[in-house]
């Protein structure tokens, strides 16, 4: 098959598969939720409240989107699609199969930390270009937030790449396939590198207990005050799909990607990465949110430190034991 075709029908196929689970995620949450508060969530809309993802979008769909007076148009109105495109945009390179993948980077760590990265960018012109302070105050938390919790989260994502050695997705899975996941072997990096991961991408997907960047209580809705209809809608779909996407990328750096016992293939990769996705939303329903002297705090005085510490012991472990060998 033509590599641009197979490109393209993998690109279709993966947007609409990743955006069904994330309206979909929007349900579960719900009822996740619910039963931890002892509420009965989503009940009216299908069985179990099962349609009410496809309601919620309807009316979205049928609300205006307003523009705020002395609004940078142009910035306002594209930002939305901007984090949606960006979110999607990671998956191109993460194996969800031996086969399954849209492009095999030899880089495929440092294009998902680069686009990954970039995220920033339209949350920051949301809040710019709304004309109001409290999104302003939004965007400049979420672009301190964001740039400081890169940082662990690239040195936790070394630690698989060195490990390995390799920055190819595919060939971190391979690796783990013959020696171990990474989340249990070797015996301390992994794990912890692991640990490190997952705090620093919520706080890159500004989910609880780190969306200081809403903080509904005190900034209304954080970058999202101004927004109504679809655009609200896209920016509420991005933080699902980042976090989804994530959950992916954890599942093939730490935990054997498609690797599983009697028969490795998509369906262990699948439910890997749903696995950790209910853990998020677990983390979320369990934690209070970090004010912003703790939240930078966590960040510079032991995640950082302690990421150094780990890439270290990894080079380390590989010097000592792959050398020997």
């Amino acid at each position: 098959m033509n590599p641009w075709l197979r490109g393209l029908i993998y690109a279709v196929v993966v947007i609409n598969v990743f955006l069904t689970i994330t309206a979909w995620s929007i349900w579960f949450e719900r009822k996740f939720s619910g039963r931890m508060q002892s509420r009965l969530g989503p009940t009216f809309y299908g069985p179990m409240g099962l349609l009410q993802p496809v309601v919620d979008g309807i009316k979205l769909i049928q609300k205006e989107f307003l523009i705020p007076i002395n609004a940078d148009r142009l910035l306002f109105v594209i930002a939305p699609p901007l984090t949606v495109v960006l979110a999607l945009g990671t998956a191109a390179v993460v194996p969800f199969g031996a086969d399954i993948i849209a492009a095999d980077l030899d880089i495929g760590v440092l294009y998902l930390l680069a686009l990954g990265s970039l995220t920033i960018i339209p949350v920051w012109m949301s809040g710019w270009s709304s004309n109001n302070k409290y999104a302003m105050l939004g965007a400049m938390r979420a672009v301190a937030q964001g740039v400081s919790y890169e940082i662990p989260l690239v040195l936790a994502s070394l630690v698989p790449v060195i490990l390995a050695g390799s920055m190819s997705l595919s060939d971190i899975v391979r690796f783990q396939i013959k020696h171990g996941w990474f989340a249990f072997w070797p015996p301390g990096p992994g794990f912890f590198a692991f640990l490190f991961f997952l705090p620093a991408s919520l706080a890159e997907a500004n989910r609880i207990p780190f969306d200081i960047p809403e903080a509904e209580s005190e900034l209304i809705a954080g970058v999202s005050t101004e927004y109504t209809g679809m655009g609200f809608g896209l920016l509420y779909l991005a933080e699902y799909l980042h976090t989804l996407v994530i959950s992916a990328v954890a599942s093939v750096l730490f935990f054997g990607g498609w690797d599983g016992p009697f028969a490795p293939g998509l369906h262990w990769m699948v439910l890997k990465t749903l696995g950790l996705f209910a853990g998020i939303f677990w983390v979320r329903w369990s934690l209070v949110r970090f004010r912003s002297d703790q939240l930078m705090s966590i960040c510079w005085r032991y995640l950082v430190p302690g990421g150094l510490i780990l890439v270290m012991s990894a080079g380390l472990w590989v010097h000592f034991h792959r050398g020997s060998g």
